[in-house]
């Protein structure tokens, strides 16, 4: 079984990619001033992700342009939607057998590159891309107000059927 805190993070992705249903090629590369487009931000979330599951957990690098393109100050590009979310897709499959290894204990233990610390837990790596999707959810669904998009996805979705609270073991 997997740990809960997986679930949840499952939970995230699934409601993030709720809040990008309907988002169009078009609409998707839209800049607002200094803002990231959408298809930028699921870059960025691809980079994020592969750092922490696939280049620090497992040496693995399948994108080695997401570490120029999309890392956290990168400079604004404007990507493909529909690219953007296979590379996402791709690197998300990628990482999940990783995920699925995880347990109380592993958690605990720090993230490595090359052999060494980077200072910061297993754990502590998945809380903060969870919180960090949850921004970025807020922040597509401001960029779509902006396009005048309505009937806007509402969050959080249906958590209790699909990830409700459940103890470590």
């Amino acid at each position: 079984m997997t740990h809960p805190l997986i679930d949840q993070f499952r939970f995230t992705r699934r409601e993030w990619l709720r809040g990008l249903e309907g988002v169009s090629e078009e609409d998707a590369v839209r800049h607002f001033g200094p803002m990231n487009c959408i298809s930028w931000i699921v870059g960025h979330l691809a980079w994020h992700e592969h750092r922490y599951w696939l280049e620090l957990a497992q040496g693995k690098v399948l994108f080695p342009e997401l570490n120029t393109t999309y890392a956290y100050g990168a400079p604004m590009c404007t990507p493909s939607l529909k690219e953007m979310l296979a590379t996402w897709r791709q690197v998300t499959q990628a990482a999940d057998s990783y995920l699925d290894t995880l347990t109380s204990e592993t958690l605990q233990q720090e993230l490595l590159r090359d052999g060494k610390a980077v200072g910061q837990s297993i754990g502590s790596a998945l809380r903060r891309i969870t919180y960090h999707y949850w921004f970025h959810v807020g922040e597509i669904q401001a960029i779509r107000q902006m396009l005048g998009q309505a009937n806007l996805p509402e969050y959080v979705g249906n958590i209790e059927q699909e990830a409700p609270y459940r103890p470590e073991e």
